[in-house]
């Protein structure tokens, strides 16, 4: 296990303050220190669920080593000279989607769950709670990458449908428009023959831009220049039949709008969401953030349990077309300032002052 060096940054500085920490099982003070019980000869993660020691027998250490170095051993319990269960967690989860994403065939969760270490009941809980979606609908989002990349490439859906693994017509055919959200001549075509409403509005944001397919919002662009989000727009479905709103799709940009000025009622509109499976992931990951709350972006590459993937959290937030609905604006840096926003600081900056009254 590799201890954090002591620093002034964590609120763990004193006996007292790490002996408070102990008390409440805080998980925060793993890995900054450990303690040791004289009366055992054992030392534990502060948040070791064992029975609370006498404080009078109670030392502090700053490493494992050093508690080793004092002739403590670790605890059998805690283990607190293994990598934290958080990092191996997350570090299983990372792996086992790595297998997902270049496996040919779909894989039983019976075998990611023993490739994990863990039981199947246990690593289909982790596996979600670390991604926000089961390790079935994650191949699915994979698997439907996969479709996408082949329509594209062979020469024919048929070549298609069998070099991105289904091994029917059949089922492929049940869940193309599912997965592609339109047919797959459609979808070769790329999007050519697709009908996508749009509108644009004024909000305090603004000009807003909403577009929507048969299967939900598809686009929620913001801008100041309406011209220049029509053809963000257009290059976006460069090939489909782009339609002008009507009333009845009006009322959907002023929810929208309303939705913009008030994120606290919520979006009860359908969304079409596109994106590869990587993007999918983060994005889902971003709807979990409550309305007044902000989290990082390494925080979000550890919620999707691929803690290294800081950078393609960011890209992947940049590619985010459904500004508020999916809210990218939420996401800052390590230390709470401001970063990018695909439309502007400043809307970034209204966004989350608004969210936090």
């Amino acid at each position: 296990m590799t201890e954090k060096p002591p620093n002034q940054a964590h609120p763990f500085i004193s006996d007292d303050d790490k002996w408070g920490a102990v008390q409440r099982r805080d998980v925060a003070a793993d890995g900054v220190f450990v303690y040791a019980v004289r009366s055992t000869g054992i030392y534990c993660r502060p948040s070791c669920a064992a029975r609370r020691p006498r404080r009078e027998n109670v030392e502090f250490h700053v490493s494992v080593e050093a508690a080793e170095h004092a002739g403590f051993r670790p605890c059998k319990r805690c283990r607190p000279q293994e990598t934290p269960f958080a990092e191996r967690h997350a570090l299983a989860v990372a792996q086992a989607c790595r297998l997902i994403e270049s496996a040919e065939d779909s894989l039983a969760l019976d075998d990611l769950a023993k490739a994990a270490g863990m039981s199947r009941f246990h690593f289909h809980r982790v596996f979600k709670a670390s991604t926000g979606v089961t390790p079935r609908a994650y191949a699915a989002a994979c698997r439907a990458d996969r479709v996408r990349e082949e329509l594209l490439r062979s020469e024919t859906v048929t070549e298609a449908i069998y070099e991105s693994g289904f091994n029917s017509n059949g089922r492929f055919y049940a869940a193309s428009s599912r997965i592609l959200g339109m047919t797959p001549t459609t979808f070769r075509a790329r999007g050519s023959g697709a009908e996508i409403r749009f509108a644009l509005g004024e909000c305090s944001l603004g000009t807003i831009l909403v577009a929507a397919s048969d299967k939900g919002i598809c686009a929620i662009l913001l801008g100041d220049d309406p011209d220049e989000l029509l053809r963000d727009f257009q290059d976006r479905f460069a090939n489909a039949t782009l339609v002008a709103g009507d009333a009845d799709f009006d009322r959907w940009v002023a929810h929208v709008v309303g939705f913009v000025e008030a994120p606290q009622l919520g979006l009860d509109l359908p969304l079409d969401v596109r994106g590869t499976a990587f993007q999918q992931r983060v994005w889902h990951a971003l709807t979990e953030i409550p309305v007044g709350s902000t989290v990082s972006y390494a925080e979000v590459a550890e919620r999707i349990g691929s803690p290294k993937a800081v950078r393609a959290v960011a890209r992947a937030c940049g590619a985010n077309a459904l500004a508020v609905a999916i809210p990218c604006h939420r996401v800052v840096r390590a230390d709470g300032a401001l970063s990018g926003y695909r439309w502007g600081i400043e809307r970034k900056r209204v966004l989350l002052d608004r969210e936090a009254t």
